[in-house]
Protein backbone atom coordinates (compact mmCIF):
# COMPACT_ATOMS: atom_id res chain seq x y z
CA UNK A 1 0.00 0.00 0.00
CA UNK A 2 1.20 3.23 -0.38
CA UNK A 3 2.53 6.18 1.53
CA UNK A 4 -0.78 8.33 0.01
CA UNK A 5 -3.60 5.85 1.00
CA UNK A 6 -1.87 5.32 4.01
CA UNK A 7 -1.80 9.11 4.75
CA UNK A 8 -5.66 9.24 3.67
CA UNK A 9 -6.71 6.36 5.81
CA UNK A 10 -5.36 7.98 9.03
CA UNK A 11 -6.58 11.39 8.28
CA UNK A 12 -9.78 9.80 7.72
CA UNK A 13 -9.44 8.00 11.30
CA UNK A 14 -8.54 11.34 12.86
CA UNK A 15 -11.61 13.50 11.35
CA UNK A 16 -13.51 11.22 12.74
CA UNK A 17 -12.15 11.12 15.98
CA UNK A 18 -12.55 14.60 16.30
CA UNK A 19 -15.97 14.49 15.09
CA UNK A 20 -16.67 12.31 18.24
CA UNK A 21 -14.53 13.96 20.45
CA UNK A 22 -16.35 17.30 19.53
CA UNK A 23 -19.75 15.51 20.26
CA UNK A 24 -19.16 13.99 23.36
CA UNK A 25 -17.78 17.41 24.27
CA UNK A 26 -21.11 19.18 23.14
CA UNK A 27 -22.64 16.46 25.16
CA UNK A 28 -21.25 17.28 28.06
CA UNK A 29 -21.84 21.37 27.55
CA UNK A 30 -25.47 20.82 27.02
CA UNK A 31 -26.08 18.35 29.70
CA UNK A 32 -24.17 21.11 32.33
CA UNK A 33 -26.21 23.85 30.64
CA UNK A 34 -29.61 22.25 31.60
CA UNK A 35 -28.07 22.32 35.39
CA UNK A 36 -27.36 26.12 35.36
CA UNK A 37 -29.92 28.03 37.77
CA UNK A 38 -31.14 31.24 36.46
CA UNK A 39 -31.03 33.08 39.12
CA UNK A 40 -28.71 36.54 40.85
CA UNK A 41 -26.77 33.81 43.87
CA UNK A 42 -26.09 31.43 40.62
CA UNK A 43 -24.63 33.59 37.97
CA UNK A 44 -22.23 36.74 37.33
CA UNK A 45 -22.63 39.86 38.86
CA UNK A 46 -23.88 41.24 36.20
CA UNK A 47 -26.38 38.87 34.66
CA UNK A 48 -29.48 39.45 36.91
CA UNK A 49 -29.02 43.45 38.33
CA UNK A 50 -30.84 44.76 40.92
CA UNK A 51 -32.70 48.35 39.74
CA UNK A 52 -31.41 51.55 40.38
CA UNK A 53 -32.86 53.54 42.52
CA UNK A 54 -34.69 56.90 40.32
CA UNK A 55 -34.74 60.31 41.91
CA UNK A 56 -38.43 60.62 40.62
CA UNK A 57 -37.82 63.79 38.45
CA UNK A 58 -36.98 63.09 34.45
CA UNK A 59 -34.15 65.49 33.51
CA UNK A 60 -34.32 67.70 30.50
CA UNK A 61 -30.37 66.99 30.07
CA UNK A 62 -28.30 64.54 27.89
CA UNK A 63 -26.24 62.11 30.22
CA UNK A 64 -23.17 60.04 28.48
CA UNK A 65 -21.83 57.69 31.22
CA UNK A 66 -18.38 55.44 31.54
CA UNK A 67 -17.79 53.51 35.06
CA UNK A 68 -14.87 50.74 36.06
CA UNK A 69 -16.18 48.43 38.05
CA UNK A 70 -15.18 45.70 40.28
CA UNK A 71 -16.96 43.24 42.18
CA UNK A 72 -16.09 40.68 44.56
CA UNK A 73 -16.53 37.93 47.06
CA UNK A 74 -14.60 34.59 47.91
CA UNK A 75 -15.89 32.39 45.18
CA UNK A 76 -15.67 35.06 42.09
CA UNK A 77 -13.92 38.39 41.32
CA UNK A 78 -15.18 40.64 38.15
CA UNK A 79 -13.85 43.38 36.27
CA UNK A 80 -16.21 45.01 34.17
CA UNK A 81 -16.67 48.30 32.20
CA UNK A 82 -20.57 49.94 32.09
CA UNK A 83 -21.85 52.33 29.91
CA UNK A 84 -24.97 54.48 29.53
CA UNK A 85 -26.79 56.77 27.79
CA UNK A 86 -29.65 59.01 28.98
CA UNK A 87 -31.74 60.94 26.30
CA UNK A 88 -34.45 63.02 27.30
CA UNK A 89 -37.34 63.12 24.58
CA UNK A 90 -39.62 65.78 25.67
CA UNK A 91 -38.77 68.09 28.02
CA UNK A 92 -38.90 66.98 32.00
CA UNK A 93 -41.28 64.49 30.81
CA UNK A 94 -40.22 61.78 28.76
CA UNK A 95 -36.68 60.01 28.52
CA UNK A 96 -34.95 57.10 27.04
CA UNK A 97 -32.27 55.27 28.73
CA UNK A 98 -29.71 52.54 26.96
CA UNK A 99 -27.36 50.84 29.46
CA UNK A 100 -24.74 48.06 28.75
CA UNK A 101 -21.55 46.25 30.52
CA UNK A 102 -18.38 45.01 29.26
CA UNK A 103 -17.31 42.25 31.44
CA UNK A 104 -13.29 42.08 30.73
CA UNK A 105 -12.16 39.77 33.77
CA UNK A 106 -13.50 37.17 36.09
CA UNK A 107 -11.87 34.80 38.20
CA UNK A 108 -13.82 31.64 39.84
CA UNK A 109 -13.07 29.27 42.69
CA UNK A 110 -13.19 25.64 41.95
CA UNK A 111 -16.46 25.57 44.01
CA UNK A 112 -18.18 28.47 42.84
CA UNK A 113 -17.64 26.89 39.19
CA UNK A 114 -19.06 23.53 41.06
CA UNK A 115 -21.90 25.20 42.39
CA UNK A 116 -22.79 27.28 39.41
CA UNK A 117 -22.10 24.77 36.69
CA UNK A 118 -20.50 27.02 35.07
CA UNK A 119 -17.51 25.61 32.00
CA UNK A 120 -14.80 27.23 33.59
CA UNK A 121 -12.66 28.89 35.85
CA UNK A 122 -11.80 32.35 34.21
CA UNK A 123 -12.29 33.92 30.87
CA UNK A 124 -10.14 33.74 27.94
CA UNK A 125 -11.43 37.22 26.15
CA UNK A 126 -13.64 39.83 26.64
CA UNK A 127 -17.25 38.74 27.23
CA UNK A 128 -20.25 41.37 25.94
CA UNK A 129 -23.32 42.15 28.72
CA UNK A 130 -26.84 42.46 28.23
CA UNK A 131 -28.48 45.70 26.61
CA UNK A 132 -30.85 47.22 28.42
CA UNK A 133 -33.55 49.93 27.02
CA UNK A 134 -36.09 51.90 29.62
CA UNK A 135 -38.46 54.72 28.95
CA UNK A 136 -39.06 57.33 31.89
CA UNK A 137 -42.01 59.36 31.86
CA UNK A 138 -42.77 61.72 34.31
CA UNK A 139 -46.50 60.77 36.13
CA UNK A 140 -46.73 63.96 38.60
CA UNK A 141 -44.61 66.32 39.36
CA UNK A 142 -45.33 68.26 42.73
CA UNK A 143 -43.40 70.29 45.25
CA UNK A 144 -46.44 69.88 47.94
CA UNK A 145 -47.14 66.12 47.76
CA UNK A 146 -44.73 63.97 45.36
CA UNK A 147 -42.89 63.67 42.40
CA UNK A 148 -43.87 60.42 40.63
CA UNK A 149 -41.86 58.71 37.65
CA UNK A 150 -43.20 55.35 35.55
CA UNK A 151 -40.07 53.36 34.39
CA UNK A 152 -40.43 50.09 32.06
CA UNK A 153 -36.89 48.29 31.26
CA UNK A 154 -36.41 45.58 28.57
CA UNK A 155 -33.32 43.20 29.07
CA UNK A 156 -32.18 42.03 25.83
CA UNK A 157 -30.48 38.64 24.71
CA UNK A 158 -27.53 39.65 23.87
CA UNK A 159 -24.51 38.75 27.01
CA UNK A 160 -22.46 36.25 26.31
CA UNK A 161 -20.92 33.19 28.09
CA UNK A 162 -23.78 31.10 29.24
CA UNK A 163 -21.97 27.92 29.73
CA UNK A 164 -19.63 30.19 32.62
CA UNK A 165 -23.09 31.94 34.04
CA UNK A 166 -22.13 34.91 33.28
CA UNK A 167 -24.88 35.97 31.32
CA UNK A 168 -28.51 34.50 30.98
CA UNK A 169 -28.83 34.47 27.42
CA UNK A 170 -32.22 34.97 27.81
CA UNK A 171 -34.95 37.94 27.61
CA UNK A 172 -36.09 39.74 30.59
CA UNK A 173 -38.02 42.96 31.66
CA UNK A 174 -39.14 45.44 34.78
CA UNK A 175 -41.42 48.38 35.14
CA UNK A 176 -42.45 50.34 38.38
CA UNK A 177 -42.96 53.79 39.72
CA UNK A 178 -40.31 55.78 41.74
CA UNK A 179 -41.12 58.42 44.47
CA UNK A 180 -39.15 61.48 45.74
CA UNK A 181 -39.61 64.42 47.65
CA UNK A 182 -37.69 66.85 48.78
CA UNK A 183 -38.25 67.30 52.77
CA UNK A 184 -35.75 69.92 53.68
CA UNK A 185 -33.48 72.74 51.51
CA UNK A 186 -31.79 76.19 52.35
CA UNK A 187 -32.99 79.86 51.12
CA UNK A 188 -30.82 79.74 48.19
CA UNK A 189 -31.30 76.44 47.03
CA UNK A 190 -27.19 75.11 47.76
CA UNK A 191 -28.34 72.87 49.91
CA UNK A 192 -31.27 70.15 50.03
CA UNK A 193 -32.41 66.50 51.30
CA UNK A 194 -34.89 64.50 49.35
CA UNK A 195 -36.16 61.15 49.79
CA UNK A 196 -37.19 58.54 47.38
CA UNK A 197 -38.50 55.25 47.12
CA UNK A 198 -39.82 52.28 44.74
CA UNK A 199 -42.04 49.56 44.37
CA UNK A 200 -42.65 47.37 40.90
CA UNK A 201 -42.56 44.24 38.87
CA UNK A 202 -39.40 42.27 37.63
CA UNK A 203 -39.56 38.89 35.17
CA UNK A 204 -36.58 37.20 33.33
CA UNK A 205 -36.93 34.11 31.17
CA UNK A 206 -35.20 30.69 32.45
CA UNK A 207 -34.46 27.31 31.45
CA UNK A 208 -36.77 25.32 33.32
CA UNK A 209 -39.62 23.13 31.40
CA UNK A 210 -41.65 23.82 34.26
CA UNK A 211 -41.83 27.82 35.08
CA UNK A 212 -40.95 29.72 31.48
CA UNK A 213 -40.09 32.69 33.85
CA UNK A 214 -39.46 33.66 37.02
CA UNK A 215 -41.28 36.62 38.43
CA UNK A 216 -40.64 39.10 41.26
CA UNK A 217 -41.70 42.34 43.46
CA UNK A 218 -38.71 45.06 43.59
CA UNK A 219 -38.96 47.39 46.26
CA UNK A 220 -36.15 50.28 47.08
CA UNK A 221 -36.08 53.30 49.68
CA UNK A 222 -33.35 56.06 49.75
CA UNK A 223 -32.31 59.68 50.90
CA UNK A 224 -30.09 62.06 48.84
CA UNK A 225 -28.11 65.02 50.30
CA UNK A 226 -26.57 67.62 48.33
CA UNK A 227 -24.61 70.79 49.27
CA UNK A 228 -23.41 73.07 46.64
CA UNK A 229 -21.89 70.27 43.89
CA UNK A 230 -21.73 67.86 46.47
CA UNK A 231 -24.46 64.86 46.61
CA UNK A 232 -24.04 61.86 48.29
CA UNK A 233 -27.25 59.59 47.81
CA UNK A 234 -27.80 55.68 50.06
CA UNK A 235 -30.41 53.66 49.22
CA UNK A 236 -31.52 50.14 49.98
CA UNK A 237 -32.85 48.08 46.91
CA UNK A 238 -33.75 44.02 46.11
CA UNK A 239 -36.72 41.91 44.66
CA UNK A 240 -38.08 39.02 46.11
CA UNK A 241 -38.37 35.82 42.87
CA UNK A 242 -41.17 33.66 43.02
CA UNK A 243 -39.61 30.76 42.94
CA UNK A 244 -36.69 31.54 46.10
CA UNK A 245 -33.79 29.49 44.67
CA UNK A 246 -31.53 32.57 45.00
CA UNK A 247 -33.32 35.28 43.61
CA UNK A 248 -34.05 37.26 46.59
CA UNK A 249 -30.66 39.98 46.25
CA UNK A 250 -30.76 42.94 48.69
CA UNK A 251 -28.22 45.85 48.03
CA UNK A 252 -27.01 48.71 50.70
CA UNK A 253 -26.00 51.39 47.81
CA UNK A 254 -23.61 54.98 48.59
CA UNK A 255 -22.91 56.76 45.90
CA UNK A 256 -21.16 59.94 45.99
CA UNK A 257 -20.47 62.60 43.29
CA UNK A 258 -18.89 65.81 42.39
CA UNK A 259 -20.42 68.00 39.76
CA UNK A 260 -18.47 70.53 37.78
CA UNK A 261 -19.29 72.64 34.85
CA UNK A 262 -21.51 69.67 33.61
CA UNK A 263 -18.86 66.80 34.20
CA UNK A 264 -19.64 64.61 36.63
CA UNK A 265 -17.21 62.41 38.82
CA UNK A 266 -18.55 59.45 40.92
CA UNK A 267 -17.63 56.67 43.47
CA UNK A 268 -20.35 53.97 44.13
CA UNK A 269 -19.55 51.22 46.64
CA UNK A 270 -22.51 48.41 46.83
CA UNK A 271 -22.80 45.80 50.02
CA UNK A 272 -24.32 42.62 48.39
CA UNK A 273 -27.08 41.11 50.88
CA UNK A 274 -28.81 37.80 51.27
CA UNK A 275 -28.34 36.60 47.67
CA UNK A 276 -26.72 38.97 46.27
CA UNK A 277 -23.15 37.42 47.53
CA UNK A 278 -21.16 40.94 46.20
CA UNK A 279 -19.17 43.90 47.03
CA UNK A 280 -18.90 45.94 44.65
CA UNK A 281 -16.85 48.82 43.72
CA UNK A 282 -17.26 51.47 40.85
CA UNK A 283 -15.22 54.77 39.58
CA UNK A 284 -17.72 56.39 36.63
CA UNK A 285 -17.87 59.87 34.83
CA UNK A 286 -20.62 61.57 33.48
CA UNK A 287 -20.91 64.15 30.75
CA UNK A 288 -23.87 66.44 30.64
CA UNK A 289 -25.35 67.90 27.37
Amino acid sequence: MSYKYILLIAGLLLSGFTRTYAAVGDEDWRERATHLIYSPRYFGPNALPIPTLHSASVSNRWEVEFRGEYHHYTGDKTKNWYGRLYIPLVNNRVAVEVTCTYETEYTLTPETRDERFAAGLKNFDQILGDVTIGTHYQILRSEKWLDIVGRMYIRTATGQRLAEARFTDAAGYWFDLTFGKTIAKNKSGTASLRLHGMAGFYCWMTNSMVHRQDDAYTYGIGVTGKYRNLSIQTDYAGYTGYENNGDRPRVLRTNLSYELKKNILSFKYSHGMRDNLYDSYSLGYIRCF
